[in-house]
């Protein structure tokens, strides 16, 4: 079988955006929300750490899956994601 994925780092990337969306737009009965911000918070938290040169890396691939994106909705969270999770004022750490 062969991957539609350039990369693992795209194929990753999708699917962890795919649990991202998931959260974000899930109600009450699907997920309690109190969790929902404690993982969307953790998220931005380990994002915030990455190096500068990663960080930039993760803003370009999602702006490549927004470019490429279909669906309008998730297309809006995609390029809201760099903001949403603060990778573009992220401090630079490690960079």
């Amino acid at each position: 079988m062969t991957s539609s994925y350039p990369s693992l780092a795209r194929a990753l990337a999708d699917a962890f955006v795919d649990v991202l969306w998931f959260i974000d737009g899930s109600e009450e009965e699907q997920m309690d929300q109190d969790h929902a911000v404690k993982v969307m918070e953790g998220v931005a938290h380990v994002l915030s750490t990455l190096p500068s040169d990663q960080r930039q890396g993760l803003i370009e691939l999602i702006g490549e899956m927004a470019d490429a994106e279909s669906n309008p909705a998730r297309r809006e969270f995609l390029e809201a994601f760099p903001e949403s999770f603060g990778l573009d004022d992220a401090p630079c750490v490690g960079a």
